[in-house]
């Protein structure tokens, strides 16, 4: 009896070894195991469906990015006072985002007819995110990803990412020439994070293809997209203590740029 024990209990342990996470890939805090990492990467990438021509188009010329490290541990701006953060961010761009607003107003009153979003928010992230597209990023999105996968800080969030841009490569939204954004991996007019990218972007100047880099309309309309998905409540105030207000939490995490958005939108309404 206790033989037959002992030969269960070895065969549970063996069991758990071969299903156990540490065969995933290995994390790290320096260049040193950045190769390892991304072969044993591909190799679970495989196995959920992502195609070896697509792994060999996405991760050519990949390596390790210490920039992209530097910046995610520098990130500065979000522990100013919101008057700091307003002054520095929001400030220089209200002008602007008026006559933004003006000029794509039709544009804007059908994305807020379909999705409940109102134009000034809209434009408000806009303007905040990539100055209304004109920084939107030329890093290689794919690098950033892996390096910030492979990364001990924040490896599930990243690696998810990680995947959704190669299915967006994979299912030829994008090629991975085209995949340039900000440090962190994000894309596009508004910065969509690729996981983002996958779940709320549409097609609204109706071309048959989602692109959140040149159109303006997927751009905004994607946007709208996402706030609705996060539970924007239609004619809805969005200042702080509202419910609203709460949802562009989902947009950023940070309480000085969610107040930021809220008031550039009504300083531009």
């Amino acid at each position: 009896m206790r033989f037959k024990q002992l030969r269960l209990i070895t065969l549970a342990l063996s069991i758990a070894v071969i299903s156990s996470p540490a065969l995933a890939a290995k994390c790290g805090n320096s260049a040193g195991g950045f190769n390892a990492w991304k072969a044993q990467f591909t190799k679970e990438a495989r196995k959920k469906g992502i195609s070896q021509k697509t792994l060999n188009r996405a991760f050519k010329g990949v390596s390790y990015d210490r920039r992209v490290i530097r910046l995610d541990r520098s990130q500065k701006s979000f522990k100013l006072s919101f008057a700091q953060f307003y002054k520095r961010r929001a400030a220089g761009l209200v002008g602007r985002a008026r006559r933004k607003l003006k000029q794509n107003a039709g544009l804007l009153r059908r994305i807020e007819k379909r999705f409940g979003v109102p134009g000034p928010i809209l434009v408000s992230i806009w303007g905040l995110e990539t100055g209304f597209g004109g920084n939107s990023g030329k890093m290689n999105v794919v690098k950033s990803l892996a390096t910030l996968s492979y990364d001990c800080r924040r490896t599930k969030f990243f690696t998810r990412n990680l995947y959704a841009a190669l299915k967006i490569i994979q299912r030829g939204d994008m090629s991975p020439g085209q995949m340039r954004g900000a440090w962190a991996g994000e894309l596009g007019q508004t910065q969509f994070m690729a996981h983002s990218y996958l779940r709320f972007a549409v097609d609204f100047d109706g071309n048959g293809r989602r692109d959140l880099v040149r159109s303006r309309a997927d751009v905004l309309a994607s946007t709208a997209n996402y706030l609705r998905g996060h539970g924007w409540k239609r004619g809805g105030s969005w200042g702080p203590g509202t419910h609203n207000h709460n949802v562009l939490r989902k947009w950023n995490k940070a309480g000085v740029y969610r107040k930021t958005i809220a008031k550039m939108a009504n300083a531009i309404k």
